[in-house]
């Protein structure tokens, strides 16, 4: 008998059940929208646009020189950069040169960046000139047969108008970073040389199945690994815009960083292939924010929660013009209930928000924008089947009743790159298909709309970036003072949890080491969201029988410390 999903009563009655996911990769969609729109904006960049016609031909140019590099189809290509027009060129240039793009979180440090060239086995590298000397330091502490070839280095000044026609409202700050001045690495080639050459790729023969991406994402043990995603995983999600009313006409904010799978999707893709423009910013400013929303008529802003929180919390938040928004959505952190009413009632809008994961390609969750309820992850999209079921017999779970959150659906990678047991391990079958398990404990109410209650990871969600505790363990061990350390997460009314390591000092640095050198030590050898805000001392670890640290332990006595202070 076929199965019937609750929430399908519930579906918006303007949408389709499924999508009818073409049959040609992301690169294609460059192609049909340049002749579609050629002077139709994509991206517009504080005081800067670059048209779709302008695109294709960029990305055609690093196309060209990526194959003149030796790049060849399959091969995987380094992308970190803070958002910009360059990395969507960059980006498209690599899928038009059949490589793999792998997106690096630019806040990553030298120390950390090792890992991502040699694990994908990169030989190429794009960046921009802030980040290129950090990406040199890893390259050059590599053995030479692992180390990227070469780089190509891009000042976002690139593609900015001269200083003085920049966006209004940028603060000084930021426009002496964006403008600075950053010497290339040795044997680093210039974006705008790359622009200025023209080199013409070979023949596309590019097909639907081949791997598009390889974005990094942490897990319980060891380092990230890498997510595979084809471009026909990817597609779902990029041509879904319809469930929060997109079109050709529709203006988005992209401030949700595009290394990150949702800023990718929503500040990137979903453009390339509906013709809609965006309007990038790369670093948060929520006055900066508001102003582009005023200036450009945005109507469509996919972010994080504490975006949300920060604008709101502004002393100007009353002279916000944000009218033209039609949609605010956004997912990685709960949104408050207090925010969100705040929210429909200040401005007349409400916060759609989703769910899903690296694996994912992003939602495999949302709120409809017609029936959306607060603090929900919302009812499965286009093509899902998402169950709550037992963790361990895998028995679906009565309504209301919590378990593990399981996907099946048409966005769903393909596995970990070099990790076939922990491929294996992610997925279980359930009525003959292949279920994502997503490590996250959940209910679903009697609409089939799911809630998340807690997580089966060991996994800390600062302001929407995920902290993996054993990936910061494993820096921590790195310094001179500590002989042993865990990582759990703590409460805080802002960024939702945040890091806080729980630390045994080697025997000679007691008295010598305080909380505050480690915080500033972490500073300097890990991304700004992994950093330890908190920092206590130990005599001892707690330790099972077999050794392990109790990990939930510890995190079990902070849950109940900051409710009896």
């Amino acid at each position: 008998m076929t199965r019937v999903a609750p929430h399908e009563a519930h579906w918006p009655r303007r949408l389709p059940r499924q999508l009818i996911v073409p049959e040609t990769p992301l690169w294609a969609n460059a192609e049909v929208s340049a002749r579609r729109y050629p002077n139709k904006v994509m991206h517009r960049f504080l005081g800067r646009d670059i048209t779709f016609a302008q695109f294709e031909a960029q990305a055609l140019a690093v196309a060209g020189w990526l194959q003149q590099q030796g790049v060849k189809p399959g091969d995987r290509v380094l992308l970190m950069m803070q958002n910009c027009p360059q990395f969507g060129v960059a980006f498209y240039g690599a899928l038009r040169a059949q490589a793999v793009v792998v997106p690096i979180n630019p806040m990553n440090q030298a120390d950390e960046l090792g890992h991502y060239i040699t694990d994908p086995d990169a030989k190429v590298a794009m960046v921009s000139a802030d980040l290129a000397s950090a990406m040199a330091r890893a390259n050059e502490a590599l053995p030479a047969s692992q180390r990227l070839q070469t780089m190509l280095v891009t000042h976002y000044r690139d593609a900015l108008p001269p200083r003085e026609g920049l966006q209004r409202g940028t603060p000084e700050a930021m426009a002496d970073w964006l403008y600075a001045e950053h010497p290339l690495p040795p044997g680093a080639t210039a974006w705008l040389d790359v622009l200025d050459a023209k080199l013409l790729p070979q023949a596309y023969t590019g097909h639907v199945d081949d791997l598009a991406i390889l974005p990094y994402t942490s897990g319980t043990t060891a380092l990230p690994k890498g997510c595979m995603h084809t471009h026909r995983s990817l597609l779902p999600n990029v041509i879904n815009g319809s469930w929060l009313h997109g079109s050709v006409e529709s203006v988005g904010l992209a401030v949700v960083p595009m290394f990150h799978i949702t800023g990718m999707m929503y500040g990137l893709h979903s453009l390339v292939w509906s013709g809609a423009t965006a309007v990038l910013l790369p670093r948060w400013n929520r006055e900066l924010a508001a102003q582009l929303i005023a200036d450009h008529g945005v109507t469509h802003w996919t972010c994080i929660p504490t975006m949300v929180i920060d604008m709101l919390g502004s002393p100007h938040v009353d002279t916000f013009d944000l009218s033209s928004l039609k949609s605010i959505s956004g997912g990685g952190a709960a949104m408050p209930q207090a925010v969100a009413e705040r929210l429909q009632r200040d401005f007349g809008l409400t916060f759609c928000e989703g769910y899903g994961l690296t694996e994912t390609a992003a939602p495999s969750h949302m709120n409809p924008p017609e029936k959306a309820k607060l603090q929900c992850l919302g009812m499965p999209i286009f093509g899902v089947d998402s169950r709550v079921v037992d963790p361990e017999t895998l028995v679906e779970m009565p309504v209301g009743e919590i378990g593990e959150i399981v996907i099946h659906g048409p966005m769903v990678f393909k596995g970990y790159w070099k990790h076939p047991e922990a491929t294996a391990a992610a997925f279980v079958t359930i009525d003959d298909k292949p279920f994502f398990r997503s490590g996250d404990l959940g209910r679903m109410d009697a609409d089939g709309y799911f809630f998340i209650t807690d997580r089966l990871k060991r996994m800390i969600n600062a302001s929407g970036y995920k902290v993996w505790p054993s990936e910061v363990e494993l820096m921590l061990f790195k310094h001179p003072a500590v002989q042993e350390a865990c990582v759990i997460g703590s409460k805080d009314a802002y960024r939702g949890e945040t890091v806080k390591a729980m630390v045994v000092l080697r025997t000679e640095a007691k008295g010598k080491t305080q909380p505050e050198d480690i915080i500033a030590w972490a500073r300097e050898h890990m991304a700004a969201y992994k950093v330890p805000r908190k920092v206590a001392f130990l005599d001892a670890l707690p330790k099972s029988g077999s050794g392990k640290v109790m990990w939930r332990l510890l995190q079990d006595q902070e849950n109940q410390a900051l409710k009896n202070p």
